[in-house]
């Protein structure tokens, strides 16, 4: 067993919320506000429930706790929190953890490129010339917020060089789909016949 599956909150929303209460204690609202302006909702998934839950059960596993609740004008009272020496310490094991233990991820497009062949040549193309104009889309939109994000001096750059790996990933991606598109159009990708096992220009699969 690893020691994700033994850790009492082992969401990746809780690293993020743990992440920036190093920074400063914060109410859970502040916090998604936050995530978003930094792109980080690219990275975590963010919603009004989703962030309440996670802070509950970090309070529960006594990493975080209760520092003060608040009211701005008219607006309903807001907690915020801040860390306890045990969540400072379980944050910096679990980042120490992620960063030295490559973990097996399964992401959608490695599972649909296994079947590309299901789509025929020309299907192929079409969809991958699609992906890779939704993935510069995307590259240019994280430049952009990271540039800005730079540029208003509030936030250090070690606190967003994660937008930078997330655009070399693109990259990578990017160029891998433009090669197998020339190779497509070129000939060197053999496309099967039918009864392939994974997908032939037919679309039939074992």
């Amino acid at each position: 067993m690893d020691s994700s599956s033994r850790r009492k909150v082992s969401n990746p929303l809780g690293l993020a919320v743990l992440g920036l209460l190093m920074e400063s204690p914060a109410h859970p609202h502040a916090m998604a506000a936050t995530l978003r302006e930094r792109g980080m909702d690219r990275v975590f998934k963010v919603t009004t429930g989703s962030l309440y839950d996670v802070v509950r059960a970090l309070e529960r596993a006594g990493w975080i706790e209760a520092r003060e609740t608040i009211r701005v004008g008219g607006r309903p009272e807001r907690t915020v929190y801040q860390h306890t020496a045990l969540g400072r310490e379980e944050f910096v094991r679990w980042v120490d953890e992620l960063v030295r233990v490559p973990a097996d991820e399964y992401p959608k497009f490695l599972s649909a490129v296994s079947y590309l062949g299901a789509l025929g040549p020309d299907g192929a193309v079409a969809a991958l010339r699609e992906r890779a104009g939704r993935v510069r889309a995307s590259m240019e939109e994280i430049r952009q917020g990271h540039r800005e994000v730079l540029e208003s001096g509030e936030v250090p750059r070690l606190f967003v060089v994660e937008a930078e790996y997330a655009v070399r990933m693109q990259e990578a991606e990017l160029g891998w789909i433009e090669e197998i598109i020339d190779d497509i159009e070129a000939g060197r990708l053999a496309w099967p016949g039918p009864a392939t096992g994974r997908g032939g220009a037919g679309g039939e699969v074992r």
